[in-house]
């Protein structure tokens, strides 16, 4: 089980001292079977008033912090050390019954589920479902790990990834017609897709980790990706950027309905327009070492 350190640095600037209002951030990443915190910090320049933590209605970890007084520049330094176990999901066996699409979910889960099969954007000519069922056969039935597989990497063989620093996503339709966008856009418009299909989706934001020579784009920065619900095999992870199938090199900190309730680290301030002089991220994971763990001899000892 490798392990990885993830840094991440947001350092807002400004012209002149100014008030900060409450600031909501999701740095923490979730643990489970397939990742595990080791040790975690955070550093807030100037220091807030007051820092807590809760869980979201998905059970992500955000922290909320409130300030007093004022200051030209806010920093917020993460650092987090933790176990990963790389994992390719459709490794797992799928329920006989959802082997093949189409398939039902069972009722008991059906409405867990049901928000994340609803569509969010406007489809008006059914382009983007015309797209998605592009990779279901006409003729006989559709393997679902195939299905999950060659939508994945056909985004990625497909369209152009091109930075963007700018908050938000484009609309699906949008990014299908332009052919190109970041890892946010492409994880929007799989989910559609695949909501499009009749099958629950949800967006991940967090960490990618990139090998040395390891052909991978979005690091630097946070990434994006997308799970869908497969019987059997449960919350399966794709990361159309890159053609990921299962969580390798993923660091899954927030899951979430919309990327709106999955945003990084967002607040407010009190000012001149003219006093924002910008912000800037920093991201940095980076493979390491674990430490060591002194046994006693006694312990040794046959």
């Amino acid at each position: 089980m490798p392990v990885l350190s993830v840094r991440h640095i947001t350092t807002y600037r400004y012209k002149q001292p100014v008030a900060f209002g409450e600031h909501r951030m999701m740095l923490r990443p979730r643990e489970g079977h397939d990742q595990r915190i080791l040790d975690a910090a955070l550093t807030i320049t100037p220091k807030p008033a007051e820092l807590r933590w809760l869980h979201d209605v998905f059970g992500n970890s955000v922290g909320v912090a409130r300030f007093s007084g004022r200051a030209k520049e806010l920093r917020f330094d993460s650092t987090v050390r933790l176990d990963h176990a790389p994992i390719n999901a459709l490794d797992y066996p799928i329920n006989e019954d959802a082997s093949t699409y189409p398939f039902a979910y069972d009722v008991d889960e059906l409405p867990d589920l049901a928000r994340s099969i609803e569509r969010q954007y406007a489809d008006p000519d059914h382009a983007v479902e015309r797209w998605a069922r592009k990779f279901v056969r006409r003729n006989g039935p559709t393997g679902t790990r195939d299905l999950l597989t060659r939508m994945t990497h056909g985004i990625r063989e497909s369209f152009d990834y091109i930075a963007r620093s700018e908050r938000g996503v484009q609309a699906p339709v949008q990014t299908l017609r332009l052919g190109s966008g970041t890892c946010r856009d492409f994880a929007v418009f799989m989910i559609e897709a695949l909501r499009a299909l009749g099958l629950a989706a949800r967006f991940v934001s967090g960490y990618l980790y990139v090998p040395q020579a390891g052909g991978r784009v979005g690091g630097g920065a946070t990434h994006a990706w997308l799970r869908v619900y497969v019987p059997g095999a449960g919350w399966v992870e794709l990361d159309p950027t890159n053609a990921i199938i299962g969580n390798r090199d993923l660091i899954r900190v927030a899951v979430a309905r919309d990327h709106r309730h999955a945003i990084p680290l967002h607040g407010t301030w009190t000012g001149f327009p003219a006093d924002d002089l910008g912000m800037t991220v920093e991201v940095s994971v980076t493979a390491v070492d674990p430490i060591p763990v002194a046994v006693p001899k006694a312990a040794l000892q046959p």
